[in-house]
């Protein structure tokens, strides 16, 4: 299995004056979701698609993804973007932590987390602190350290329950918003086939009047066969539900469109604060994490 080192992290290039290539960035990406621990290779993906990457599936089941501006998909491969990753290397790692964990985080959770770092960055030297400016910079920590006070996070716990509770509250909003979309195809679908319906029926009932006259039917097939399509379309979406009025669905599409575009605004800013807390945490925990590891060091030395 490849190291986790291997996977390069946010703090690698976020904050920087020049945007990294594409590549770099999904780089970058896939190592910020995997420090997140996904539990499968779905929820892996879902993360991605949080971060700004929409993802898709071609021949051989290769995936591939893409980000806003990025014109063609980049592929999952390491013939693309190097050794380890690929899909078999990414379900590697997830799958070795999928195993249970212990209690939460490296240090004492009851720890005032200010003066902790603070007194890190004061050090500013050893091996620890090497490691740690290999990946983060002084700006980010600096915005992480004003995070924390103008959020009242003193303690690691508050930082984890917020950071979850973030998550999931984008996660929620994301599941309404397919909700209203689902309904929103539902009413446009029936309204189209309602329209469909009333324009081709004059056709269908003459053709009935006519004894389903074999002439008729074939001098008047194409309305003919567009009055059925609406007819099983219209019975498979209302499921047994009485015909609503046109007025009604209108008035319908109306209010998921409001719906919709309010949901839009709550979920774009749950994003950003997903993606705020959860880089502060990312930062704080490597920091924290190395800090620990050196600690261990010198109880075995």
């Amino acid at each position: 299995m490849k190291s986790q080192s291997l996977y390069k992290h946010y703090g690698q290039w976020l904050g920087d004056d020049k945007t990294p290539p594409y590549k770099e960035r999904l780089k970058a990406a896939i190592g910020a979701v995997l420090s997140e621990q996904p539990k499968d290779f779905n929820v892996f993906l879902e993360a991605m698609k949080a971060y700004g990457w929409e993802h898709k599936y071609g021949r051989g089941g290769v995936i591939s993804f893409r980000t806003e501006g990025q014109e063609k998909y980049t592929r999952l491969r390491s013939s693309t973007l190097g050794d380890g990753y690929d899909k078999d290397s990414i379900i590697s790692i997830i799958e070795d932590r999928a195993a249970p964990r212990s209690s939460k985080n490296t240090q004492a959770t009851k720890v005032n987390l200010i003066i902790d770092i603070q007194q890190k960055m004061r050090e500013g030297k050893g091996p620890a602190y090497e490691h740690w400016a290999k990946l983060y910079n002084l700006k980010q920590m600096a915005a992480a350290l004003q995070y924390l006070q103008e959020n009242d996070l003193l303690e690691y716990e508050d930082l984890a329950a917020k950071a979850e509770a973030a998550t999931d509250h984008h996660h929620s909003l994301s599941d309404m918003l397919k909700v209203t979309e689902k309904a929103m195809k539902r009413n446009s679908e029936l309204r189209e086939a309602i329209v469909q319906y009333a324009r081709t029926r004059p056709v269908f009932e003459e053709y009935k009047a006519k004894k389903y006259s074999g002439k008729f039917r074939a001098e008047h097939e194409a309305e003919i066969a567009e009055y059925r399509a609406a007819q099983a379309a219209m019975r498979e979406l209302l499921n047994g539900e009485r015909l609503p009025k046109m007025d009604t669905l209108k008035a319908e599409w109306q209010t998921l469109k409001t719906e919709r575009r309010d949901s839009y605004r709550e979920y774009r800013a749950a994003q950003k604060e997903m993606r705020d807390i959860v880089a502060v945490k990312m930062n704080i925990d490597h920091l924290l994490g190395l800090t620990e590891r050196e600690k261990n060091k010198e109880m075995e030395r």
